[in-house]
């Protein structure tokens, strides 16, 4: 493989993920798939090419940890960290001076603090780029569906997170209503004290997911559960939800259930230049993550230095990481879906269901324009 000046860490989500490249375990049982997977080292996927802006180009690669969510979250922490130390070691063997941490290996542990001490190359989550993608996203999915964000119910699914808690953060500034979510019902009165403090505004907390949901209008999910925590009966209709969350936080039932609701992955971002993954991840060509885009973003700036680690992220980093951004030519990509493109015909239709069912229920009365 060719000398690479970054590399992105990914792992299968799923069993489904790894037949895709093994398939002959189809036929084994679960115990021998996972314990299979467990004892493999980290795999060289594919090669990255033609990342290019005004400024600079550069190349790079995805190395694979072959262990799925539910896997990570299960194993201890330090078997896991294990091999994602591994395969950034690989990456790094291959000419990387940086690298991206994908999914679930930038939640285990400490959001990459301990990947970065124990790699010669810097380390970065992503998650600076992603919060400032999913955050434009949704300011733009609500106003399509002609949701005011300064009046809607909004809620932070995931809120004690590195990325739902500098969200709630930065949404506490623009909205009315907000409504940060998790489990840990200390860390969310603590992060509604600093939001307070920074803001004015008090935030309502709550570990009740279904209860939070079933009432919000806007929703940002970035849990880190292996499962599926949003399900068709949860939303309002009209609701706007940005999933940011790897595996998603949204059943896919929700899509095939409900089509008076807008669901809308979160961070997904044009490339400049000609690039080619070489490797299929369900994205158009030419788009990816933003936590991978923020990858090469540092790579095209020669900015080889730890970015977007730990869980307390700041806003002047995510300012900054949306600067370079722009500067390089990075952008927003459309609007996706379940792994589908959503066109303006596609939204208009779900904005009109909506209303049609808000009228049905008596949520609003005739000739009313559904804003808030």
């Amino acid at each position: 493989m060719k000398p690479v000046e970054f590399a992105f860490i990914v792992h299968p989500l799923n069993t489904d993920d790894i037949f895709r490249k093994f398939s002959f375990m189809k036929r084994w049982p679960d115990t021998w798939v996972k314990a299979a997977v467990r004892a493999l080292p980290p795999v060289m996927t594919s090669h990255i090419s033609g990342v290019s802006s005004s400024y600079n180009s550069v190349s790079g690669c995805f190395v694979g940890v072959v262990l799925t969510s539910q896997q990570m979250l299960e194993l201890p922490p330090e078997i896991t960290l294990r091999k994602i130390i591994a395969a950034g070691k690989k990456a790094a063997r291959a000419g990387a001076k940086i690298v991206g941490l994908g999914a679930m290996t930038a939640v285990v542990g400490d959001a990459g603090l301990t990947v970065a001490r124990n790699l010669e190359i810097a380390v970065t989550t992503g998650n600076s780029y992603t919060v400032a993608t999913a955050l434009e996203g949704t300011e733009k999915a609500a106003g399509l569906m002609g949701i005011d964000i300064s009046k809607a119910e909004v809620a932070i699914l995931g809120a004690t997170g590195s990325i739902g808690s500098v969200c709630a953060r930065i949404l506490a500034r623009k909205v009315n209503y907000l409504t940060i979510i998790a489990r840990n019902v200390p860390q969310l009165e603590k992060l509604g004290e600093r939001i307070l403090k920074e803001t004015g505004l008090a935030v309502k907390v709550t570990a009740n997911v279904k209860e939070a949901i079933k009432k919000a209008d806007i929703i940002i999910a970035v849990s880190s559960s292996a499962e599926s925590l949003i399900d068709p009966d949860d939303l309002k209709p009209g609701a706007v939800v940005c999933d940011v969350a790897r595996p998603r936080d949204v059943s896919v039932q929700v899509a095939e259930k409900r089509d008076d609701v807008l669901i809308i992955e979160g961070g997904v971002v044009e490339i400049p230049g000609d690039v080619n993954f070489n490797f299929n991840f369900g994205f158009p060509p030419k788009t990816a993550y933003a936590c991978m885009a923020e990858t090469m973003i540092l790579a095209l700036e020669k900015r080889y230095e730890n970015y977007s680690l730990g869980r307390d992220m700041t806003v002047t980093q995510i300012d900054e990481i949306s600067a370079l951004a722009a500067k390089h030519g990075f952008k927003l990509a459309g609007f996706r879906s379940f792994e589908r493109a959503l066109n303006p015909e596609t939204i208009e239709s779900i904005k009109e269901k909506a209303r049609l069912k808000k009228l049905k229920w008596g949520m609003i009365t005739p000739g009313t324009v559904v804003t808030r």
